[in-house]
């Protein structure tokens, strides 16, 4: 979509700023709706050439691991057998606590379901989500940044920066629009929602989460890894054979120090450090890919919703990655929300009023807290040095491999199925 077109149909129902997984599920949510909505997507960065099955894969591909609930709310939009394609089945989880006797193992086939999750490459999940986006009627443009955004006396006034790769820029002129609902869904510390006073509060864990693809000597059968240390947590994810090798995804949590030595460490330095703190059951680990860094803190937004405005993914919400729940948590928001707009228009209402979407906020308070308290009490627990501590935790993990209905407790709340219920965090 060009900006000269943006400028000449300036008013939507919605717009969402942040192109990302989150904005483009939202925007084919509500796509999927029988309601006309007038959607506009607004991206930072230009979106490169869609990808398909043809394109050489990588074997440092990023990865997503999927719950149960994601793959539900896709299948939804239209999108999981797509999605499913490339997608690679987790079977089992096995948990364990090093140096320590207690573990636990949850089987799919023991909770009733095909898979306990899915773990999919990302350059596959764009390509599926842009392709699907493209047979929409939601206008996208890409490259825009918000420059202001100000309260109406009903809805919202965007002003976007002209860039130099958009046509605005030729122009010389920034384009304005109007829209009754703008959603911020552009990363954590959102640039966005700072412009309207929505700030976010931040809990630096002291850790960096490392990210890599490791060549394995056995394979992985669909087991998925989560490693407790006193450093902090690993997880060891199945990805699709690259090449014949198995590949698991890792995500690898230490102390900002000992984070810094391992990324500065070379290949085989790095393979040792992990072979012994994660140890032999996927064999030798024979390759590692390229790292990733990233510091690892707790951040909330002051707020999440105000009249004629959400804050949602990970501008609202940004987790520890234990357990991989940030973004399957974002997309149940999205869900949600997608239904109380819907409903809302339906039956006539004001879809961007207060008590709209203090009404989405409401529903998803529950499930949002208890992600968030184990998420980040979880990694605290299992970092506890103290012996009865220690001895605690083991015993918990020893009972849940010993009582089916923990280990069916604690797989529901992994896959998304349980987190609305209060208590269970």
């Amino acid at each position: 979509m060009t900006a000269a077109q943006t400028q000449s149909n300036s008013s939507y129902d919605i717009v969402i700023v942040g192109g990302g997984m989150v904005g483009i599920s939202l925007a084919l949510l509500l796509a999927e709706q029988p309601h006309s909505w007038k959607i506009l997507l607004l991206e930072a960065q230009a979106y490169q050439q869609s990808a398909s099955n043809e394109d050489r894969p990588s074997f440092d591909a990023r990865s997503t691991a999927l719950s149960w609930s994601s793959r539900k709310i896709f299948e939804a939009a239209g999108l999981w057998s797509e999605l499913q394609s490339q997608a690679s089945k987790i079977e089992k989880i096995h948990v364990s606590d090093r140096g320590h006797i207690g573990l636990t193992r949850i089987d799919a086939e023991e909770a009733g379901v095909e898979a306990l999750g899915y773990v999919v490459e990302n350059r596959w999940i764009g390509s599926v989500l842009l392709e699907k986006l493209a047979k929409t009627s939601v206008e996208v443009l890409a490259p825009a940044r918000v420059a202001t955004l100000k309260p109406l006396k009903k809805g919202m006034r965007l002003t976007l920066e002209a860039t130099a790769e958009s046509e605005s820029a030729e122009e010389g002129s920034n384009l304005s629009i109007e829209s009754s609902l703008v959603v911020i869904a552009d990363g954590a510390n959102s640039q966005t929602a700072q412009k309207v006073g929505i700030h976010s509060n931040q809990q630096p864990y002291g850790q960096q989460g490392i990210i890599a693809n490791i060549a394995l000597e056995k394979p992985h059968a669909g087991v998925a890894y989560e490693r407790f240390t006193d450093q902090g947590p690993m997880a060891m994810l199945p990805l699709a054979d690259h090449q014949g090798s198995p590949r698991c995804a890792l995500v690898w949590t230490e102390p900002t120090a000992k984070a810094e030595q391992l990324m500065a460490a070379t290949d085989e330095q790095f393979l040792s450090a992990l072979q012994e703190s994660f140890g032999y059951r996927l064999g030798i680990l024979k390759r590692v890919g390229e790292r990733y860094a990233y510091p690892l803190s707790l951040t909330t937004s002051t707020e999440q919703v105000r009249r004629n405005l959400v804050v949602l993914g990970n501008a609202a919400h940004s987790l520890h990655p234990v357990a991989g729940q940030g973004f399957n948590l974002s997309l149940r928001d999205v869900a949600v929300l997608a239904d109380v707009l819907g409903s809302a228009r339906s039956s006539g209402d004001d879809f961007a009023a207060l008590d709209t979407l203090e009404s989405y906020q409401q529903q998803q308070l529950a499930d949002q807290q208890n992600t968030l308290l184990f998420s980040d009490n979880l990694p605290k627990l299992f970092a506890q040095p103290s012996a009865a501590i220690a001895l605690g935790r083991n015993s918990g993990l020893l009972m849940m491999d010993l009582i089916p209905s923990l280990r069916s407790r604690f797989a529901q709340f992994g896959m998304g199925m349980m987190t609305k219920e209060a208590g269970h965090g």
